[in-house]
């Protein structure tokens, strides 16, 4: 998919690539080898599937940005190319060029599986006129509030919703967190691997586009 001169790859689970002149990747689990090299990571907290060594060595290169939680950090240490990583806590933000990255709070709010005192993350990465949201593993929280702002008339906002239950938000919770942040465009993941179904994707957007909200179902690359 391609937005605004933005190139947006689902890579399965919760694992997107996000390409302008940079090469970012968010999450990256079980990915395929061969894929274009890293300029920037971002991984929003410390779970196997979120945090994957093997992915991470395959799209690793000398001088690669990992923006990562505190307790992503010794799982990351021992490439055999020299990185760089970046600690990321909620309400931080950094640039690099005309990326900007924010975090916001991803957490359960009555589950222990992703509690709000890990300190972990989605990811808000702003690219000129597009924004891009990815949730991370979380519930529908109050913080979300804070991204009602992105849909303009001259911004492109997606975003990236989990929706395979459990661990996170279902579909009908996910379709929730839509309503209340308004994005142009919402995009199921967290789905067709350890938990969710596609069917959780399609009932994600039908959700969705009854409250007029566009959404859509990537193809895994």
């Amino acid at each position: 998919m391609r937005i605004n001169g933005i190139e947006l790859k689902w890579l399965g689970h919760s694992g997107f690539l996000i390409k302008n002149e940079k090469t970012i990747y968010i999450d990256p689990y079980n990915i395929k080898d061969g894929l274009e090299k890293a300029d920037i990571i971002l991984i929003t907290h410390s779970h196997y599937d979120h945090c994957s060594f093997a992915d991470l060595d395959k799209i690793v290169k000398e001088g690669t940005r990992i923006i990562t939680t505190p307790d992503c950090q010794s799982k990351i240490a021992k490439f055999k190319v020299p990185i760089k990583i970046e600690l990321m806590e909620p309400e931080q933000e950094l640039e690099f060029g005309d990326v900007k990255i924010y975090a916001l709070p991803a957490y359960n709010k009555e589950t222990h599986f992703h509690s709000k005192e890990e300190g972990w993350v989605g990811y808000v990465v702003k690219i000129e006129n597009v924004v891009i949201y990815h949730a991370g593993d979380t519930d529908v929280i109050p913080e979300m509030q804070k991204l009602t702002g992105y849909k303009q008339q001259d911004k492109e906002f997606i975003a990236l919703l989990p929706v395979g239950g459990r661990f996170t938000m279902s579909a009908e919770e996910a379709a929730e967190a839509a309503k209340m942040i308004k994005p142009t465009l919402a995009i199921p993941m967290h789905w067709g691997s350890i938990v969710g179904s596609e069917e959780d994707a399609k009932e994600f957007v039908q959700l969705c586009k009854e409250q007029g909200i566009r959404a859509e179902i990537l193809e895994k690359e």
